[in-house]
């Protein structure tokens, strides 16, 4: 932060961060959205792995995901009868991530490193933890689509927040490379 401060004198003016390297940001954008597309592949793949006899891998993927999700069947999507490898709120975060990942060239330069102010990931937290909240407390009956849609639009919104940090943070490990 420079010492400047805004005309009221009381907040701090950023500095203006450098542009990063256009292959070096593209390249970081790319394997984020593959590994988001992946992620949501695997997903719906669970159930499609068991429908088409694959057991195994359908409960390698089962067992990858039971570790950051509760995977209640009763909260999850399903397919021909298999539920999905996560619930329908974190099916709607990855989905949301994966699809804002896709988008992210087309909504925001790959050369800035900026980060949007963090109240919108707040405000974008927000209805999840409504939707939660008042489901926890039996105030309103959540559905997979509040979930998903919840889940979703947090997920999108991070996208903004990853993606610049990955960028940042790979191009300050080759700075200090480079200057060793």
């Amino acid at each position: 932060m420079s010492d400047s401060v805004a005309a009221n004198g009381r907040y701090p003016i950023p500095e203006r961060q450098p542009l990063a390297s256009a292959f070096c940001a593209t390249l970081i954008w790319a394997i984020t959205a593959t590994i988001a597309l992946a992620l949501v592949a695997l997903i719906i793949g669970a159930p499609l792995a068991q429908v088409n006899g694959h057991q195994q891998f359908a409960s390698a993927i089962y067992k990858t995901f039971s570790f950051v999700c509760h995977q209640i069947p009763e909260r999850s999507f399903h397919f021909a009868g298999y539920k999905f490898a996560v619930c329908s709120r974190c099916t709607g975060l990855y989905s949301g991530f994966a699809l804002a990942a896709l988008t992210y060239p087309l909504v925001r330069s790959m050369r800035q490193t900026e980060t949007p102010n963090i109240v919108w990931l707040i405000l974008a937290t927000l209805p999840l933890v409504i939707d939660f909240s008042l489901g926890y407390f039996q105030l309103w009956a959540n559905t997979h689509l509040t979930r998903f849609i919840t889940g979703a639009l947090l997920g999108s919104v991070a996208v903004f927040y990853i993606v610049p940090g990955l960028i940042e943070m790979v191009l300050s490990i080759r700075r200090t490379a480079r200057a060793r």
